[in-house]
């Protein structure tokens, strides 16, 4: 999918592969959960979840992994020894099988970035 022209998250995940559309569902379920006061958008084409208009979080399809991108450093850095294990760029954590995303480290990831402002990268 790398980058959709859906209008809403809806569409965004009805037109994700198969294989691939639980855990992205799960995850914009935790994201909805976990990140009260956001607004859920379609921003470069993908699910991004935004707070006072910036984007803190954000998923995506992409074609050879699930990209999960936390945009807060601040968070990041709390979490470097969590994330030390995960195949990690600077912003995104990728995941290249859906049935090993592990959503327990999302949900805290979530949660941080959900319990205080900060400035996104």
């Amino acid at each position: 999918m790398v980058q959709s022209s859906a209008q809403d998250v809806d569409q965004y995940l009805a037109e994700a592969p198969e294989a691939r559309r639980e855990a992205l569902t799960r995850l914009r379920a935790l994201c909805r959960e976990e990140l009260t006061g956001f607004r859920e958008v379609m921003a470069y084409g993908m699910p991004a979840y935004e707070r006072e208009g910036k984007s803190e979080i954000a998923f995506a399809d992409q074609k050879q992994y699930i990209s999960f991108y936390l945009l807060r450093t601040d968070v990041r850095d709390a979490f470097a020894d969590r994330l030390s294990s995960h195949d990690m760029g600077k912003g995104c954590l990728r995941f290249r099988q859906p049935q090993k995303i592990d959503f327990e480290l999302v949900r805290d990831l979530l949660r941080a970035t959900a319990a205080t402002p900060g400035t996104p990268c």
